[in-house]
C-alpha cells in the first residue's frame, strides 16, 4: 500500500536532508512512485520553501548545487543572491547546449543571471569575452577555454589566473604545475566513459576492437581510457585508426573500418562522435558491413544517438550536471568573497558518464532508448 501524500512528502524531505541533493529519478525509484508523481511532490515542497528544485534534481535549502554546505557566516542563497555569472563556451551546440542549460537553471535557482560569451574556438577570443563580461558586472566566470587539446599551451592560461574574479573551468583541465591547475574545475571523466564502452564490448564477447575518434579537446582522454580498458580486459586493438576532423574525411574512416572487419577480424568499434557514427553506418552498410551484425558500434556523446536509423548505444556525459555543479562551486566562491572568508579547498570534480544501451552494439535484448 502506497503511503499517504503527507507521509511521502516527509520521506522526500528526510532523504534530501540526509543526502543534500538527489536526482528526481532516484527519489521516484526509492519511493516506488512515478516520476510524474514525484515531480508534483517536489513542486509542492519547493513552493513552500522546504527544498529547492534544480533541473532534474532537488537540493536541501541552504545547500549548494553541488550538494556541499554553505560557508559559515551566511547561507549561500543569501551571500550570492542575485549574482551575475559570466559563462564562456566555444560553441552553444553539441555538449555545451545542455551544459549551458544546467548552469542557467542553477543560477536562476539562486535568483541570479547567467550572461553568455562565445569564443568560436578562437583562443584569443576567450580573454576578450571575459573582459567584456566582467566589465558588464559578472562576479565570477564559468569557462570552457578554446584549448585545442583540452589543456593550455604556450601560456593560454595566463588571462584566467589574472582576471580578478573567481573562475571555474568547465570540461577542461590543466596539468600539474600549470597555474590554471589551481583553479576549480568540473569535467566529465571521459576516460571512464571510454572504459565503460570497452567493458560492454567485452561483456558481449568481442575480443578484437578499435576506436575512431574525432580530434579535439576530448580525444586524448577518450583514447587513454580506451587503451587502459583494453589492456585491463585483455582485448586486442586493431591499430592505425584515423583521427577524424570536425568535418571528417569519412571515406578514410569507412575504408579503415571495412578493412578492419574483413581482413583483421575486428567486430566492435567506439566512434566519437554521434554525428560521425550516424554518417558512418549507412556508408559501412553500402560496403557490405552491417551494424550491428558485422560490426558493433558505440558512439560517444549521446546528443542524437537515439535518433539514428540503427539506434546507437552511446556513452552519455552528464552534461546538465556539469553545468549545475560548476555553478554551485562558483556561487560558493562568490559567497566566500562576499563574506571576506578564506576560500575553502579548491575542487577538481570529475563526473562519470553512463552507457545508454540501444541496438547498435548488438545487445538485442535491450530496449532502444529514445531519450
Amino acid at each position: 500500500m502506497r503511503p499517504h501524500v503527507d507521509q511521502r512528502h516527509e520521506r522526500v524531505l528526510e532523504l534530501v536532508r540526509e543526502r543534500g541533493s538527489l536526482r528526481v529519478a532516484e527519489l521516484a525509484a526509492e519511493l516506488g512512485v512515478s516520476a510524474v508523481t514525484l515531480r508534483r511532490d517536489v513542486e509542492t515542497l519547493a513552493a513552500g520553501g522546504r527544498l529547492r528544485r534544480l533541473h532534474g534534481a532537488v537540493v536541501w535549502p541552504g545547500e549548494h548545487a553541488d550538494g556541499t554546505a554553505p560557508a559559515a557566516g551566511g547561507r549561500l542563497s543569501e551571500r550570492a543572491e542575485g549574482a551575475v555569472i559570466g559563462m564562456i563556451v566555444p560553441t552553444t551546440v553539441s555538449i555545451f547546449t545542455d551544459i549551458v542549460a544546467g548552469a542557467r537553471e542553477a543560477v536562476a535557482a539562486h535568483g541570479g543571471r547567467l550572461v553568455l560569451g562565445v569564443s568560436g574556438y578562437v583562443d584569443t577570443e576567450d580573454s576578450v569575452q571575459a573582459e567584456h563580461l566582467i566589465a558588464g558586472g559578472a562576479q565570477g566566470l564559468l569557462v570552457a577555454p578554446s584549448w585545442f587539446g583540452g589543456v593550455p599551451a604556450d601560456g593560454q592560461e595566463k588571462w584566467l589566473t589574472a582576471c580578478g574574479v573567481p573562475v571555474v573551468l568547465v570540461e577542461r583541465s590543466a596539468p600539474p604545475g600549470n597555474p590554471a591547475a589551481d583553479l576549480d574545475r568540473v569535467r566529465t571523466d571521459r576516460a571512464h566513459g571510454a572504459a565503460v564502452a570497452v567493458g560492454h564490448f567485452a561483456d558481449l564477447g568481442h575480443r578484437r576492437i578499435t576506436a575512431v575518434l574525432q580530434e579535439g579537446p576530448h580525444a586524448a582522454q577518450i583514447s587513454a581510457g580506451f587503451q587502459a580498458a583494453v589492456r585491463a580486459r585483455g582485448l586486442e586493438v586493431h591499430q592505425g585508426a584515423p583521427t577524424v576532423r570536425a568535418h571528417g574525411d569519412y571515406d578514410t574512416s569507412v575504408d579503415y573500418l571495412v578493412e578492419a572487419v574483413r581482413a583483421h577480424g575486428v567486430t566492435a568499434a567506439l566512434v566519437h562522435s554521434d554525428e560521425d557514427a550516424i554518417v558512418l553506418v549507412p556508408r559501412l552498410q553500402a560496403h557490405g558491413v552491417r551494424v550491428p551484425d558485422d560490426l558493433a558500434l558505440i558512439s560517444y556523446d549521446d546528443q542524437v544517438a537515439a535518433l539514428a536509423d540503427v539506434p546507437l548505444t552511446a556513452v552519455a556525459p552528464p552534461k546538465r550536471s556539469v553545468g549545475e555543479h560548476a555553478t554551485g562551486i562558483l556561487l560558493r566562491r562568490i559567497a566566500e568573497r562576499a563574506a571576506r572568508q578564506t576560500p575553502g579547498p579548491r575542487q577538481h570534480l570529475d563526473l562519470l558518464p553512463e552507457l545508454r544501451i540501444r541496438t547498435s552494439c548488438g545487445a538485442r535484448d535491450a530496449a532502444a532508448d529514445a531519450s
